[in-house]
């Protein structure tokens, strides 16, 4: 791992310090260490929504309601499986 070195304002540093104390990080490195975990992987499903969102755009739109589309789609299974 690599070291790095940061300067807080003192209100960060009290809250930094109030998380350790709450008990779910060992350490100020171990809460920092969780929160750029986290946002790494919020950033992962943004893609992957932002990905679906494009493929839903790019395969058109119907001019059926979706109540309509639906059934089809029962019916499709129904009569594949019976």
């Amino acid at each position: 791992m690599t070291d790095l070195s940061f300067s807080f304002p003192p209100a960060m540093v009290n809250w930094l310090e109030q998380r350790v104390a709450q008990g779910d990080y060992v350490d100020v490195g171990d809460y920092l260490r969780d929160l750029v975990r986290r946002e790494q992987e919020e950033a992962r499903e943004t893609e992957w929504l932002r990905e679906q969102i494009a493929e839903g755009l790019a395969s058109g739109i119907i001019d059926k309601e979706p109540e309509d589309v639906i059934e089809e789609i029962i019916a499709e299974r129904r009569a594949r499986h019976g």
